[in-house]
């Protein structure tokens, strides 16, 4: 590899894929989990809980053996994230209609979704069966909510995930650095699914739920993983939605993308252009965000 590209988050040049086949070959026995540790205690690479990147470390591994770069070891777990997805089981989420004002749902009940909670598998379904992306498998820092009104009926689910390793305008508006992005790209997170049932019919309940979350998501953020976040940030392809409920919720549409996927190079296949909002949670973001947190 001639240049520096980004994967993961991570700046991987000629001489991290050099360490990388070094090790598989010096350590033959080593499975990919042994491997993946080794790297991250290597690249300090870690959380600011302290805990190691693995299932970061490991879909890097992953993009560069599908590049052609390195051959791991044989997998000793399946089924992959795709294989995973795909056998999900197929709830029957009551589709009864949901009408009528805000106001009769009120309360809404916001709910973390832990990883061994019962509300996963209904989270997971409800995503895969009912969003028009799908669902695949997160990897790195996340946060995944559904809502339900006060009467226990699912009216939305939100799924919050890795930021964008760079998007001009969102940059602009930080006003970023290169470094400064590197440094700070972890106190942002973007949303990367937000769902809405079909079946539900609720004038301003999307914005309202925006709002509600946004309240809360940096102190749970930080519960969750040790440190805040000071930026929402999301993408809405500009041929299905106008990112109605995203300005009702007071979020800043800051420019387009260049037809580029989240973390692609310069001429990777050309995707839809979308819209690029963002959601400042505290007031100072910026200097927070430009902070070297290194």
């Amino acid at each position: 590899m001639s240049t520096e590209t980004i994967i993961q988050g991570r700046a991987i040049g000629a001489a991290e894929v050099d360490r990388v086949r070094r090790l598989l070959a010096e350590h033959p026995d080593w499975n990919r989990t042994r491997l993946s540790r080794e790297l991250c205690a290597a690249w300090n690479w870690h959380n600011d809980r302290g805990q190691p990147k693995d299932m970061a470390c490991r879909t890097l591994l992953l993009k560069l053996e599908r590049r052609g770069q390195i051959v791991l070891p044989p997998s000793q777990h399946d089924p992959s994230n795709a294989t995973r997805n795909r056998s999900l089981p197929q709830i029957d989420h009551d589709q009864t209609p949901i009408t009528g004002s805000l106001r009769t749902l009120l309360p809404l009940s916001i709910n973390r979704v832990e990883k061994d909670a019962a509300d996963l598998a209904i989270f997971k379904s409800l995503m895969a069966q009912h969003h028009y992306l799908g669902l695949r498998n997160t990897v790195g820092e996340n946060l995944k909510y559904l809502i339900r009104d006060r009467h226990g009926r699912l009216v939305g689910a939100l799924l919050f995930g890795s930021a964008a390793w760079q998007t001009q305008p969102r940059d602009a508006f930080i006003g970023w650095s290169v470094s400064a992005r590197r440094s700070g790209l972890s106190r942002i997170t973007n949303n990367t699914r937000f769902l809405i049932p079909g079946w539900v019919r609720v004038p301003h309940l999307a914005s309202h739920i925006l709002a509600q979350v946004s309240r809360r998501i940096a102190a749970d953020w930080q519960e969750k993983y040790g440190h805040r976040i000071h930026l929402l940030e999301t993408f809405v392809d500009r041929d299905r939605f106008l990112g109605t409920c995203y300005r009702a919720a007071n979020w800043i549409c800051v420019g387009q993308t260049q037809g580029r996927t989240r973390n692609g190079p310069r001429g990777a296949p050309p995707v839809p252009i979308k819209d690029v909002y963002v959601y400042p949670l505290s007031k100072h973001f910026r200097r927070e965000l430009c902070h070297d947190h290194s």
